[in-house]
């Protein structure tokens, strides 16, 4: 019967290949990415969110295997696809980096910072390029940057919108975040907005170092919008500063609920483990977390010291 050898949809191959990326089979998973990119291409639908995400993936396997210049292609494409797309312009501002094209790996940082100002690669990343920079180009390096294009502000809603999981969401974006739909109600527009303004106000004050008022402020923003993942592992690194460790242990656990491989989440809980004596709990955290980013020098460091209390 001819069906039997009908090939695989375009979505099992994706699945796949996430399951060969997790486990570092970093070659087959471009191929498993490449056949699925062909099969959704093939079938004629214009699945262009679908499609921005297969190459975003594929970019991925091509970094984690040090061949940044197809990194650097697949994003071009996945961008062109899905303007804007978080994960696509960290992929290339890492593989720019690698391939010592700091000005393009700077703008991409700072595009990022643009939709999302809490992102701990891309400050460090900008601060990285910064120096470099400098270094190169002396102090006026900033006059010779290709022009930072300015997000909209309607792609920076969309991605708070898709970060929380929103229902009126499209399905493919709490997939494509990592994120599990909560069965929480959708908040309105209007709370989601009035919930950012008060998470950038926590922000402003984590940078000023008043983490008790910061906490306050993620506190009001998270009862507009309770399914803001990032809102808890931000109030999550206050209530580790203010040693309220069992707060932030609760917080990171809602963050996980919502996206399991938060690395953000996965860290901050083993900090808050570990300063409660819970030495075991620390190492599982911080073993899901290598799972997700094997290389995270933090995480190896405090793996090392939390198997020396054992």
């Amino acid at each position: 019967m001819p069906h039997k050898h009908k090939s695989k949809s375009w979505a099992a191959l994706k699945q796949a290949g996430n399951e060969c990326f997790k486990t570092g089979q970093y070659g087959d998973a471009t191929n498993l990415y490449s056949r699925a990119i062909k099969e959704l291409e093939k079938s004629g639908k214009k699945n262009t969110e679908d499609l921005a995400i297969l190459y975003s993936n594929r970019a991925a396997s091509y970094l984690k295997d040090g061949n940044c210049a197809e990194c650097v292609k697949d994003c071009d494409t996945s961008l062109e696809l899905s303007p804007f797309n978080m994960k696509s312009l960290l992929r290339r501002a890492a593989a720019y980096e690698a391939l010592e094209r700091y000005r393009h790996a700077y703008i991409d940082y700072k595009t990022a910072l643009q939709i999302d100002c809490n992102i701990a690669s891309a400050h460090d990343g900008t601060n990285r390029m910064t120096k470099a920079l400098t270094e190169a180009d002396g102090p006026s390096w900033r006059e010779k940057l290709p022009p930072i294009p300015t997000v909209p502000l309607s792609m920076r809603e969309k991605f708070h919108q898709q970060a929380a999981g929103n229902a009126m969401q499209p399905p493919a974006a709490p997939q494509h975040n990592g994120i599990k739909q909560t069965g929480r109600p959708a908040p309105s527009d209007k709370d989601v907005k009035k919930a950012l303004a008060l998470k950038e106000e926590g922000n402003s004050l984590v940078k000023k170092g008043e983490h008790k008022k910061a906490i306050e402020k993620y506190s009001q923003s998270l009862k507009h919008n309770p399914n803001e993942v990032t809102t808890y592992t931000n109030r999550a690194l206050c209530y580790l500063s203010v040693k309220q460790f069992r707060d932030a242990v609760r917080d990171c656990t809602e963050a996980l609920r919502m996206d399991g491989s938060n690395v953000k989440a996965l860290y901050r809980r083993a900090q808050a483990h570990m300063a409660l004596q819970d030495v075991g709990a620390c190492v599982d955290d911080l073993n899901n977390l290598l799972q997700v980013e094997p290389k995270n020098t933090a995480a190896l460091k405090l793996l090392q010291e939390a198997q020396q209390k054992k």
